[in-house]
């Protein structure tokens, strides 16, 4: 699992959302840092923070909790959780957990 940009582009403004970019397996072996991650994204974006997920591989059960718990978090600082580029896998996974309806998904 990789991350890259989890900060606003430098110059953005304050309303600019934060991207990260997500890449590999999400997995039972990459949450804890996956979560780490996040978290830490979130003490840098602004309002809006958006996944990117176009490059996952693998989303397990796991995967589903963290964005779960980010977006907890996110809620209490008033930062919006947006997922995009998801792949029709976890798309799938998303429907099937009922999460569609909680995480806004853009193209």
């Amino acid at each position: 699992m990789t991350v890259i940009d989890t900060a606003p582009l430098a110059g953005a403004s304050a309303s600019a959302p934060t991207l990260v970019h997500l890449s590999g397996d999400i997995d039972i072996f990459t949450t804890a840092r996956l979560r780490k991650r996040l978290i830490t994204a979130l003490d840098h974006s602004t309002d809006l923070l958006v996944l990117d997920l176009s490059q996952v591989t693998f989303f397990g059960a796991g995967g589903l909790g963290v964005l779960v718990g980010v977006q907890g978090r996110a809620r209490t600082r008033g930062i919006t959780l947006s997922l995009t580029g998801v792949p029709p896998r976890v798309a799938r996974l998303l429907r099937i957990t009922g999460l569609d309806r909680r995480f806004p998904v853009t193209a």
